[in-house]
């Protein structure tokens, strides 16, 4: 029986996810759009596999081509990131994250990561995340420059002395320098933690420079800049490492693997692994950079003013409107960002006085510079004049048109 004769409530609400998708513009930076067949194996067999442990050391029968599909996910992966390990079995990058942690640190240690409101994520010590409660954390931040002075997080940490520094961002548009942080990390005698999560995909295709050899331990997600399915990996060159995060996922947090989303991965890695993947990556930068100049050119302030990556944030404290009026402006006119805090930030994290956006997404549906040079202008045009509904609903029905030149899924398939 199908799924629009068994259950239509599902399945219409699916397809209205569908529309909303195909219609709107997706310009959340830790979106994006994954292939058919990544969508194609999650939703195959490999989901009623019960699979504990790992290949060739599992605590049920039957997994012997679960252990090939496992083993080709970590394979890929390897070369991906030219490491020596990997483990593909974490559910979430913020379990990936766990899972150092687990690996590395006892409860209590001192972890130093960069401020959530400066652009860091919850899991790199966030009071309100298990990494904050479990771990004593400081923190790094950015400039009001919308840097990272290294010198600065040098100083920090030769206060703190921390047993793990993290590196990385959820919202951060310039290139990290990982061998700064290793030299940081030295100094002070800490495990150099990098999570890529937002930036993997250029990283693999050598458009942000690699966190090896510089890390002693690496974690990502698998969606985002990778465009596979949602889930978390995690890396490393140390052997030691390397044993001590196997034990720290399984059994230390996690029971059976989610084959399907594995096997996932593994077509999501394929993809990463071609030559077609560096032109997408290439492109992914060309369009954030589009999208940064149509709207400095439009006077608005971005923080860092520009991007090296993904992503740009654009921030609102010379101006009456807050981060989330623009969230919601924009999103009343067919665009889908998230509102996000910025340096020097005045207004709470429920309101903020910036957003970010990215071009991932967009760019896996086709487009290029002059498709961002006009959703650019329309988003600087809206924000112009941020109260003028009629206004948000022409653009509305504009980008829907534009939207319409690049579907990236047959309605018929999903």
């Amino acid at each position: 029986m199908s799924l629009e004769n068994f259950d239509r409530e599902i399945y219409d609400l699916t397809n209205s996810e569908l529309k909303r998708q195909t219609n709107y513009l997706e310009m959340i930076a830790s979106e994006n759009f994954t292939y058919p067949e990544v969508l194609e194996v999650m939703g195959s067999i490999l989901t009623n596999k019960y699979a504990e442990g790992y290949p060739g050391k599992r605590y049920y029968g039957g997994c012997e081509f679960v252990d090939e599909i496992e083993t080709l996910a970590i394979e890929r992966c390897k070369k991906l990131f030219n490491c020596n390990f990997a483990n593909v079995q974490p559910n979430s990058g913020s379990q990936a994250n766990q899972g150092v942690y687990g690996a590395l640190l006892n409860p209590g240690d001192k972890i130093l990561g960069m401020d959530l409101s400066h652009g860091g994520h919850l899991t790199h010590g966030a009071k309100v995340s298990s990494s904050g409660k479990m771990y004593e954390s400081f923190f790094y931040g950015v400039e009001l420059d919308g840097r990272i002075n290294y010198d600065k997080v040098a100083d920090i940490a030769n206060i703190v002395k921390p047993k793990l520094i993290v590196c990385g961002a959820s919202a951060y548009a310039r290139e990290i320098d990982f061998a700064k942080f290793r030299e940081i990390a030295d100094s002070v005698g800490a495990y150099l933690f990098a999570d890529v999560a937002h930036i993997a995909g250029l990283v693999v295709a050598g458009e942000h420079k690699s966190p090896f050899p510089h890390c002693d331990i690496v974690s990502s997600t698998t969606h985002k800049t990778l465009r596979g399915p949602r889930g978390g990996i995690i890396m490393t060159n140390d052997e030691v490492i390397a044993k001590k995060v196997n034990s720290s996922i399984f059994p230390g947090i996690q029971g059976g693997p989610l084959m399907h989303v594995i096997a996932a991965k593994a077509v999501g890695f394929k993809h990463n692994l071609s030559d077609e993947w560096k032109v997408y990556a290439k492109q992914v930068k060309a369009n954030a950079k589009k999208l940064a100049e149509v709207l400095i050119s439009r006077k608005y302030n971005l923080v860092s003013n520009g991007t090296d990556n993904h992503l740009v944030l654009m921030s609102f404290l010379d101006k009456e409107f807050s981060g989330k009026d623009a969230d919601m402006a924009l999103e009343n006119s067919g665009i889908t960002c998230n509102k996000n805090t910025v340096p020097g930030e005045t207004r709470s994290p429920f309101i903020t006085s910036g957003i970010r956006l990215g071009s991932p997404a967009l760019t896996s549906r086709g487009m290029k510079e002059a498709e961002f040079e006009i959703i650019g202008n329309k988003i600087a045009d809206i924000l112009d004049d941020i109260n003028n509904k009629d206004l948000q609903i022409s653009v509305k029905n504009e980008l829907k048109e534009l939207a319409s030149k690049f579907i990236i899924y047959d309605k018929a398939m999903y």
